[in-house]
């Protein structure tokens, strides 16, 4: 998103993975690890936007609830991104894991949880990536597959650990859905998208619409808030989708939006 040179940079906040047992060899034994990949910060970057990672606020550590809210961190940014990684806990949901290794990270779920409402209270917009477009049907009272191949009939791999980011599939856009606004030239042939989760939706939540679904075993792949501001999720990566790799979909258009909805936000924040 170009900028005249005279209008800040839009400030675009990404919570944050949690690692609690760091590798040894990383010298940090005993401590929590909270971090980003380079690759979604780049992406936020590659439109002129400023990228920030938001830290918990947990009350360990000699931090009080009371010194910092999460409502002065959503009041300094004009947007917010969940990124991916480690499975949303069913507990979130009211549900018990069907497997010990999808417990998921409740840790975060609850930290994310209160970014994506504080956001919706401040009318900032939100984009979910994989884990984050769960965490958003989570959000609204909806629920999620806890593994894909072993309670869907007939659903692909939406997960190959060895291809990882590699391992694409088609999903197909729905009419008279900002995806179909966005590429229009998609809807018809469908797209194909970058795929690692073995969790998705499975009851949707209030007040969502999909967008798109899995060409194959039609497994959600983007939904949309029809509430008062910009929230959208979407299950793939956009921003391992090179902008030069004419394979997959193009993520520029999606990232292009999200920043117009926070510039519109900063804009209106800002009397002008």
């Amino acid at each position: 998103m170009a900028r005249d040179g005279l209008t800040p940079p839009l400030r675009i906040g990404l919570s944050a993975r949690l690692l609690a047992e760091p590798p040894v060899e990383l010298g940090f034994r005993g401590k929590t690890l909270q971090y980003l990949e380079q690759s979604i910060a780049h992406w936020i970057m590659s439109e002129g936007a400023l990228a920030f990672m938001l830290p918990t606020i947990s009350g360990q550590g000699g931090l009080h609830r009371n010194a910092v809210h999460v409502r002065d961190y959503v009041k300094a940014i004009d947007g917010l991104v969940l990124q991916g990684g480690r499975d949303v806990s069913p507990a979130s949901y009211g549900e018990e894991p069907l497997r010990p290794e999808w417990s998921g990270d409740r840790v975060r779920d609850l930290y994310e949880l209160e970014l994506i409402w504080e956001c919706i209270f401040q009318g900032k917009p939100v984009l979910g990536i994989c884990r984050g477009c769960q965490l958003l049907n989570v959000a609204f009272g909806g629920s999620l597959y806890q593994d894909i191949l072993t309670e869907v009939e007939g659903a692909i791999a939406h997960v190959d650990v060895d291809a990882y980011d590699a391992h694409t599939h088609p999903v197909r856009f729905l009419e008279g859905t900002l995806l179909e606004r966005l590429y229009p030239h998609n809807l018809q042939t469908g797209a194909r998208i970058s795929s690692i989760h073995h969790q998705a939706i499975k009851r949707l939540g209030n007040s969502l619409v999909v967008e798109a679904h899995s060409d194959l075993d039609n497994i959600v792949e983007a939904v949309r808030w029809q509430g008062s501001s910009f929230v959208y999720g979407v299950q793939w990566h956009p921003e391992f989708h090179a902008y030069d790799n004419t394979r997959l979909l193009d993520s520029g258009p999606l990232l292009r939006e999200f920043l117009r909805q926070a510039s519109l936000r900063a804009q209106r924040d800002a009397g002008t």
